[in-house]
């Protein structure tokens, strides 16, 4: 799955974090540019999922990018730019029988579009 990342300027570990889901990401926008700070025209194609890390990001520009997946029916993904706390949010809806994450089985992330609370929508596909 192909992801739009916005907010941060680097981005450490969290790129092989996500290769961990099965994600991989496609465009990174920091969110400084101007240009960047409204998606009028769309979101990129073949976008699956929109990831906001919110302490590097405007309401406004958290808004325009919400809107933009919520008008394409992409899933979105609100959290701070951590490690842990990208981990907490792609696995926050798990019923708690999965194993962890990075072992050899792949994770299948069944997530749903956006809304506006601010909060992620995922869950992990334990089959149960």
């Amino acid at each position: 799955m192909n992801a739009l990342v916005v907010g941060a300027d680097r981005l450490g570990n969290i790129p092989g974090l996500l290769a961990e889901y099965g994600i991989s990401i496609k465009t990174h926008l920091s969110g400084r540019d101007r240009a960047h700070q409204r998606m009028a025209g769309g979101l990129p194609a073949n976008i699956g999922i929109v990831i906001l890390f919110t302490d590097f990001l405007g309401h406004n520009v958290m808004r325009s990018f919400r809107d933009a997946a919520n008008r394409e029916g992409v899933p979105l993904v609100c959290c701070r730019r951590s490690v842990c706390a990208l981990k907490q949010a792609l696995g926050a809806a798990c019923c708690g029988h999965c194993p962890d994450v990075g072992g050899d089985r792949q994770v299948t992330l069944t997530l749903r579009a956006g809304s506006s609370d601010g909060s992620v929508r995922s869950r992990p596909d334990c089959g149960r």
